[in-house]
């Protein structure tokens, strides 16, 4: 009697995998909820099975902008409270978690995957982090003193300081 069994996968890849796929066929959504991550991960049956672990990386283990706990992947980024995307090259995170992996290595995908990678490269050169809110504000209130010039503003608001 032949014994088959799935191939062994990381955790953190079945993730990374998930949410790529979640991205690519709803390219209009920015970001998903950690259950629709987790449904996804359990529909692809990866692991042969669902892994409780999934969870637990989608929420804490793999993602980018929160403290390792003990995992210290950078596959997701936390957009909101329950909101998760795939990290890109240029999101911030946490400072322990420099160098950490942020896909998975090509010869560790499972059979019919690989494809996701380069999606995902290409994925990130479309797809600019959103810029500063602090630095989007440079120029606003420009208005204020369009019909003067700077100085002439000044002088107006300090007439009759002593």
């Amino acid at each position: 009697m032949a014994v088959t069994s799935k191939p062994r996968i990381k955790v953190a890849d079945e993730v990374w995998i998930a949410t790529a796929l979640l991205h690519r066929e709803q390219p209009a959504q920015t970001d998903f909820s950690i259950e629709e991550i987790v449904e996804r991960a359990h529909k692809e049956d990866l692991a042969g099975g669902a892994r409780p672990g999934v969870y637990v990386h989608v929420v804490q283990h793999c993602v980018a902008n929160r403290p390792p706990n003990p995992g210290r992947y950078r596959m997701l980024y936390e957009t909101g409270p329950g909101r998760r995307r795939l990290f890109r090259p240029g999101d911030a995170y946490h400072p322990s978690r420099e160098g950490a992996k942020t896909t998975p290595m090509r010869e560790e995908m499972p059979y019919g995957y690989n494809g996701l990678l380069a999606w995902y490269r290409d994925w990130c050169a479309e797809v600019r982090p959103a810029m500063d809110p602090l630095l989007a504000l440079a120029g606003s209130g420009k208005e204020l003193w369009a019909d003067e010039r700077a100085d002439d503003y000044v002088r107006r608001l300090r007439e009759g300081w002593e």
